[in-house]
């Protein structure tokens, strides 16, 4: 007999959640926060259970990312938008902060969501971030 595990949509009483948002494209990354806390709210999250961390960009969500899921925080959500430009440095960027973000997950054992939008355009953003 097969056994399915899945994850459920309720957040248990006393959950801490911590929120990385790089401000680099702040008009992208306030609204996949507004969207971020909603979702938590709508699905039980205690709004004392959830702390807001602002960084400069996307770069520095790992570093932010790996110091909180080493505290007391249950899950970490990384938010941000990298947009592709006229130099390689999207690559770079969108790249790092991935493979950084996969890298606390799997250090720290703990759920480390990725809301980094990475997009070729702002049209492409602003569709994606749900404004």
């Amino acid at each position: 007999m097969v056994h399915y595990v899945e994850g459920g949509l309720t957040v248990k009483p006393g959950t801490k959640f911590a929120i990385v948002v790089g401000r680099f494209n702040d008009f992208i990354s306030s609204k996949l926060l507004e969207g971020a806390l909603d979702a938590l709210k709508r699905h039980g999250a205690e709004e004392d259970g959830i702390s807001v961390f602002r960084v400069p960009g996307a770069f520095e969500i790992p570093l932010a990312a790996s110091k909180l899921a080493r505290g007391d925080y249950d899950a970490v959500i990384c938010l941000g938008a990298v947009i592709r430009g006229d130099t390689p440095h999207f690559e770079y960027i969108a790249s790092e902060v991935a493979k950084g973000i996969a890298h606390v997950m799997l250090e720290s054992g703990k759920p480390v969501v990725f809301g980094v939008l990475t997009t070729d355009t702002v049209e492409q953003a602003i569709e994606r971030a749900g404004t």
